[in-house]
């Protein structure tokens, strides 16, 4: 299996940490989060600014990991990145990070799914709840580590159905 190269989208905020245990598996090649700096570098730059970063974040990925945290779903850019993903034709999954901890040692509460929230046309005039065609996994096990465990087992091959259900999409 080749190492993909996946983009990482997740609420920054809320879920910063968490997202870089993901990222820090290894077993796909991910892109490096802007740091807090240049992100408020970014913002500062307006609404222009911020989807020229994420385009350009973007380029050369086959696949978009959306790591679900208590408050991704409903996020302007976080819908963005999704829309901008399936429109580019990259694969789009999602795995929920809530049972993970965070710097803390704490899990969040679970999150709402954020592909509900968009819609994709399959035909002209016709259009699909995204939530119908790509998945969200919810890690299994009662502890951070083995939901943290079963990740690193699986992300590769969530990465690789991702691609495989959006080209045959």
């Amino acid at each position: 299996m080749i190492k993909r190269r996946i983009f990482y989208s997740f609420h920054y905020a809320e879920d910063s940490w968490r997202a870089a245990t993901v990222r820090n598996i290894g077993v796909v090649e991910g892109n490096r989060p802007a740091t807090d700096n240049h992100w408020e570098e970014i913002k500062r730059g307006g609404d222009a600014a911020i989807r020229r970063w994420i385009d350009k974040e973007m380029k050369y990925r086959s696949c978009t990991l959306v790591l679900v945290g208590s408050r991704t779903a409903g996020r302007r850019w976080i819908n963005y990145e999704i829309q901008q993903s399936w429109d580019s034709g990259m694969g789009v999954a999602g795995i929920h990070i809530h049972g993970l901890r965070n710097q803390d040692g704490r899990m969040s509460p679970k999150g709402r799914n954020p592909f509900e929230d968009i819609t994709v046309e399959y035909a002209p005039g016709f259009r699909h709840n995204l939530a119908l065609i790509v998945r969200c996994f919810d890690p299994p096990g009662p502890r951070s580590r083995d939901r943290y465990a079963w990740i690193r087992n699986n992300l590769a091959k969530i990465a690789e159905d991702a691609i495989r259900i959006r080209q045959d999409w």
